[in-house]
């Protein structure tokens, strides 16, 4: 209760109790966040017993970055049910989820900074111009549009999305500078336009259907996740669920049969196929954790398979 007559008090006493100053108290009153009373006799603004905690609840939430419009929703919430709920805990969500991009970003800007002052002199014009390249925190669109590009046409839509869940590497929360270096360097790889007359895609892709790629690309995701646990564990390529599992891929997106002549075929013609070993390395680096041990990719279980497949047990029928 302030000690006027009228329990009212003017601007200057309420900036001073909240310790901010006439100018903020005006702004909020303008914006609508914190009515006034009344006004004196001679136009002086006059504000209530509930000002000064009002006041302090909209300094708070400020100081929490939330914009004037959120402000205002929580004030209104308020008001209006007695307390601040849902309004407030969406507002908070949101800023957190703001916070967390701004720290990626910064995170970011770091890492690629340590690249270039660690790098040789003769390099960093070079490093800044690829780094520079990628936005902070980086999005991992252009590499999503390079394997839209590069999937079977008139792929279903759920087989694209689950496809590019593996292949898109997600850039690390709190990257080193080689894994600065290594998206970067993949970002310029998927950015870079197209030459030559070599086909760039496997011949999967110009046999199959809409229907038979969905079958190849789910086989194939299976596979891949088996020989990567064998990767993980050390496993050299062999015989066994993963290979089976990716030789039926094939088999069942071509409508034939799992025979050992199919493996013979099968692996001459993947032998044969366009590669895009860069890009899985890099993808390697990426996502490979701090201490060196490399992390199985679609590109490298691929190799992991094809190999099991060469071997001499690989194009026999399993028994």
């Amino acid at each position: 209760m302030f000690a006027s007559y009228d329990g009212l008090c003017g601007i200057g006493e309420l900036a001073e109790r909240a310790g901010v100053s006439v100018k903020t108290v005006r702004f909020y009153s303008d914006s609508g966040l914190l009515p006034e009373a009344s006004r004196s006799a001679g136009g002086h603004r006059r504000y209530g017993p509930g000002s000064l905690d009002r006041l302090r609840l909209i300094r708070s939430l400020r100081a929490m970055d939330l914009p004037v419009p959120a402000v205002r929703r929580i004030l209104d919430e308020e008001d209006t049910a007695g307390r601040a709920g849902g309004v407030l805990e969406d507002a908070v969500a949101g800023q957190l989820r703001t916070l967390g991009t701004q720290l990626r970003a910064l995170r970011w800007r770091e890492a690629a900074l340590r690249l270039v002052q660690e790098c040789p002199p003769d390099e960093r014009a070079d490093r800044l111009r690829l780094v520079g390249a990628v936005t902070a925190p980086p999005s991992t669109a252009p590499l999503a549009r390079f394997w839209r590009a590069w999937l079977p046409p008139r792929m279903p839509a759920p087989a694209v999305t689950a496809f590019l869940d593996v292949a898109v590497p997600q850039p690390p929360e709190d990257p080193d500078p080689a894994q600065v270096l290594a998206f970067a360097r993949l970002y310029a790889l998927v950015d870079r336009p197209c030459t030559g007359s070599e086909p760039t895609q496997p011949h999967a892709h110009r046999a199959a259907g809409a229907r038979a790629s969905a079958v190849l690309y789910a086989g194939l995701a299976e596979a891949y996740a088996l020989a990567a646990d064998r990767m993980r564990a050390g496993s050299p390529p062999h015989q066994g669920e993963a290979l089976d599992g990716f030789v039926d891929a094939y088999a069942s997106a071509g409508g034939a049969a799992d025979t050992p002549g199919f493996r013979r075929e099968l692996a001459r013609r993947l032998a044969a196929d366009p590669r895009i070993d860069r890009y899985w390395e890099l993808t390697a680096e990426v996502i490979s954790p701090a201490d060196g041990r490399p992390e199985p990719t679609p590109g490298s279980a691929h190799d992991w398979l094809l190999a099991a497949l060469h071997s001499p047990s690989g194009s026999a029928l399993p028994v």
